[in-house]
């Protein structure tokens, strides 16, 4: 039995009963909303998200959001509580590699434009080189392993639906 206390920091309990109700969070709630691993029916969905966006922070709490794009394939589950998707270089600033060095927790977003779905996960992250986990992305130099802590799936509520281009599948499998 997890409350809402033992769920949400200090902010997010204030901020909940400011402005909400923390009623609205039972176990019920709790369960169906917050999870502690990504459930087997959504890790083929995962594996085929063409991008997601990354959210890092460095040691003193400064924030970057990038896009990680690559096609499907970019994401691997290794089981439930565990994800990789590989370090391409982009402008060789090595902002989301250097704030995980300093700070292991990460924020992924993925978002089907088509279906107006949302996922959130949560965790900390390593840096791995190629000769570690090369196997999974022959063509990156690095790979990021999350272990996971958090998901959150989120309503389709307010989500444009887009209409993609001609797929182009740029990560090797």
């Amino acid at each position: 039995m997890r409350d809402w206390r033992s769920v949400f920091g200090g902010g997010e309990r204030t901020a909940q009963q400011r402005w909400g109700d923390p009623a609205l969070w039972d176990d019920a709630r709790i369960a169906r909303l917050l999870w502690r691993e990504i459930p087997v029916e959504l890790h083929a969905r995962l594996e085929a998200a063409p991008f997601f966006f990354l959210a890092t922070s460095d040691r003193n709490g400064h924030c970057d959001c990038s896009f990680k794009g690559g096609g499907p394939g970019l994401v691997r589950i290794l089981d439930s509580r565990t994800l990789s998707f590989p370090d391409f270089d982009g402008n060789h600033a090595f902002m989301s590699l250097g704030n995980i060095l300093d700070n292991p927790q990460v924020g992924l977003l993925f978002i089907d434009f088509d279906t107006g779905g949302r996922l959130r996960v949560n965790g900390r992250a390593t840096i791995h080189d190629k000769a570690a986990d090369g196997h999974l992305f022959a063509r990156a130099q690095r790979v990021v392993q999350v272990q996971i802590e958090q998901v959150v799936p989120n309503c389709a509520a307010h989500v444009p639906r887009l209409i993609p281009a001609a797929a182009e599948s740029k990560v090797n499998p």
